[in-house]
């Protein structure tokens, strides 16, 4: 019984992948059908084999790992060094037929004057005069000639005419109509008077994979994602193309965009180092004072104090943006009642720095108190004893016992909280938006931004469009620093070799 369920399962688990399979197979997403493949390959082989029986458990981990860290892993490596963004969206066979389906106007063609039908059925018949007198009938992209007394002639009379109004109002499904004219020329609508012969513009040779502009016999090759011609004009729309380190290039060596990436750069580690020291320096003077067993009321401040760590970060960072408002918010009305003047705190680059460190600074230092508090009580205090008999002062028992002692605990996560404010992109966005602008930037970079953030404005808010490729050469280089400071957080506070030992 049990073996017909298990395979009553995996039959079901086959049918899916198979669906989604020929979806993928369908939409052209090779990789992923591959990685597809590959993982009902390995769900068989794991169900049937009895050796791969303990495997099993690890299959639904072994799955989303590769769905949700491999996958797009990869993916943005292969999209950093693509031409992926605005004009560079479509693959290159929806842009050849975009181009093919280009049509223009034969200027040596006379007007075709015109009537317009609607049948029982709601079809579109057209009857055309050419200027010599003859005429067609027009239905489905096709035409038939016909003579007085045809029978088509007579079949039109029975339908219902449109009137000028009613070509205006059906305007955008006639301009839609064409009709083959001859082998290189179609019938479409010029104008709401008249039809004229259209040529196709573009034609694709596929086995020298050139594009000819039929008029003129220019040819257009593919060069770094479009079809450029010999004067080096391109067309658009351009194609998603593997354009090689092109990204890197221009992020390391394009002064417009290297500038602007350097200064997000410099503020991100300013930003995070800032974040850590002050959010560290208000918690632990917090936990030491909550720490003194003689202070009164020592619950109720700890309950105050973690209340900024309990409202969420988002809903926080938009009330002290409400705060920062130049005009109306409290802080400056405070400033203006007291000293007479208020501040810029959004608008000008430093103090909008200043506003998101005192945001941070409240968002981060409860998380701070409460690990301080918790390293300090875990102190011994036949220590502080010792030392106090010894003749050590309050400054010296600090230095030479509490903080060596404290940053065994803390340490690493002073270095984890680096990484995390290193990638805080919620709080930058919220308040600043990356805001005020870099000015000559040639990307969209703020004096504010930090690196997540300056990815996401390249990735959406760009001006001249979204730009894919240069955001994921920026997502890689923030992987690779992230790495870097996680393998020195693993190095310098051993935490593989405490794992090794207990295994």
């Amino acid at each position: 019984m049990g073996k017909i369920i298990k395979g009553v399962i995996l039959g079901i688990v086959n049918v899916v992948f198979i669906w989604i399979a020929l979806y993928l197979l369908s939409a052209e997403a090779y990789l992923v059908f591959v990685l597809l493949l590959l993982g009902a390959l390995l769900t068989n082989l794991l169900f049937i084999v009895p050796k791969g029986y303990p495997y099993r458990y690890l299959l639904p981990a072994a799955f989303f790992m590769i769905l949700l860290v491999v996958y797009p892993i990869i993916y943005t490596v292969y999209i950093s060094v693509t031409n992926y963004g605005t004009g560079n969206i479509l693959n290159k066979e929806q842009v050849i037929a975009q181009l093919e389906e280009r049509y223009v106007r034969d200027t040596g063609s006379p007007d075709f004057s015109f009537s317009a039908y609607r049948d029982p059925q709601s079809g579109l018949w057209f009857l055309f005069t050419d200027s010599e007198g003859r005429q067609m009938v027009g239905h489905s992209g096709e035409l038939t000639f016909v003579e007085q007394g045809d029978p088509l002639l007579g079949q039109l009379a029975g339908y219902t005419e449109l009137t000028r109004v009613d070509v205006a109002q059906s305007l955008q499904e006639l301009q839609a109509q064409s009709f083959s004219y001859d082998e290189s020329r179609e019938l479409r609508m010029r104008n709401i008077n008249a039809f004229n012969l259209y040529e196709q513009q573009y034609s694709y040779d596929r086995e020298k994979d050139v594009l000819l502009e039929v008029q003129t016999g220019t040819l257009y090759t593919q060069e770094n994602g479009y079809f450029q011609a010999p004067d080096g004009t391109r067309l658009t729309p351009g194609f998603r193309a593997v354009i090689g380190f092109d990204n890197f290039r221009r992020l390391f060596g394009n002064p417009q965009v290297t500038g602007p990436f350097a200064r997000v750069f410099g503020w991100t580690v300013q930003w995070a180092l800032l974040s850590v020291a002050t959010t560290f320096v208000v918690g632990l003077f917090l936990a030491i004072l909550l720490n003194d067993p003689y202070l009164r009321l020592r619950k109720l401040y700890r309950s105050l104090l973690i209340l900024p760590y309990a409202i969420p970060a988002f809903i926080s960072a938009l009330i002290w943006r409400g705060l920062f408002n130049t005009e109306l918010g409290v802080i400056n009305q405070i400033l203006q009642a007291t000293i007479g003047s208020s501040v810029r705190w959004l608008q000008d680059p430093l103090w909008a720095k200043v506003a998101l460190v005192i945001l941070n600074l409240w968002l981060g230092f409860p998380y701070m108190m409460i690990i301080c508090l918790g390293a300090l009580q875990s102190i011994n205090a036949e220590m502080y004893e010792a030392a106090l008999v010894d003749g050590a002062t309050t400054w010296q028992q600090f230095c030479h016992i509490t903080m060596p002692l404290l940053m065994v605990s803390v340490a690493p996560l002073l270095v984890s909280s680096f990484s995390f404010n290193f990638n805080n992109f919620s709080v930058i966005y919220l308040l600043t938006a990356g805001r005020p602008p870099i000015v000559g930037a040639q990307t969209p970079a703020g004096h504010t931004d930090i690196l997540i953030s300056y990815t996401y404005r390249l990735a959406f808010e760009s001006g001249r469009g979204t730009d894919y490729g240069l955001a994921s050469a920026v997502t890689l280089v923030i992987f690779l620093i992230t790495g870097v400071i996680t393998f020195f957080n693993f190095r310098f506070t051993g935490a593989l070799e405490d794992v090794s030992k207990n295994v």
